[in-house]
């Protein structure tokens, strides 16, 4: 993918090694898991990486039920995951992602710490997109930070939830265009933000 956007810099941090429901183990980081089935995020930046950072969240101590897609409105009670927030600094700029519990209310506390984390990076502007597993309006509430763009984002088919966010903290320029895309490779739609010229500052 970053060789076909003539990317300068690009990274894939797995949360767990393995597949999600099968076998699996939680990733550490260590030598060798680069060569091993990963799952979890990644950046992929035209602009010059000038440091990452990884943040690693523990998942929830309890299953939660998830509904099984064609299941007919079935759930089944599925344990959590690991999660982990991946951060690269750009020239002027801090930007996050993360895939955080799809277990209530677990998925906001991992919130409030992954935007606190961010915050004691640096005191420039931040921006923290992904799927929060979180709908509406609660992932702004819950943090403080600006959201950018409001849109159903799933399923993709029929989109009726916005669980996929971008959020904002400090200067950044003003937010020109959003819009949501279809891709055939997930099951949420792609949120896109473009960001102007000239300085708009948010809260906090």
């Amino acid at each position: 993918m970053a060789e076909a956007l003539g990317a300068a810099a690009w990274r894939f941090q797995p949360a767990l090694v393995g597949e999600p429901g099968r076998v699996w183990r939680a990733a550490t980081g260590g030598a060798g898991e680069e060569n091993e089935p990963g799952y979890g995020v990644g950046i992929v930046s035209r602009l010059p990486v000038e440091k990452w950072h990884v943040l690693r969240l523990a998942p929830a101590p309890v299953r939660a039920p998830v509904f099984v897609p064609g299941g007919k409105g079935r759930a089944i009670l599925l344990p959590d995951e690991p999660r982990l927030v991946l951060a690269a600094q750009l020239p002027g700029l801090l930007v996050g992602t993360t895939h955080l519990s799809f277990v209530p209310g677990y998925n906001l506390l991992q919130l409030r710490r992954a935007t606190r984390w961010l915050a004691k990076l640096g005191p420039g502007p931040c921006v923290l997109l992904g799927d929060l597993n979180v709908p509406g309006p609660f992932p702004g509430l819950a943090s403080g930070w600006k959201s950018l763009t409001k849109a159903r984002t799933y399923p993709a088919d029929r989109p009726a939830l916005q669980v996929d966010h971008v959020l904002a903290r400090g200067a950044l320029p003003p937010v020109r265009r959003t819009a949501t895309r279809r891709l055939p490779l997930s099951d949420h739609l792609a949120v896109i933000v473009e960001l102007g010229d000239g300085p708009n500052v948010s809260k906090p």
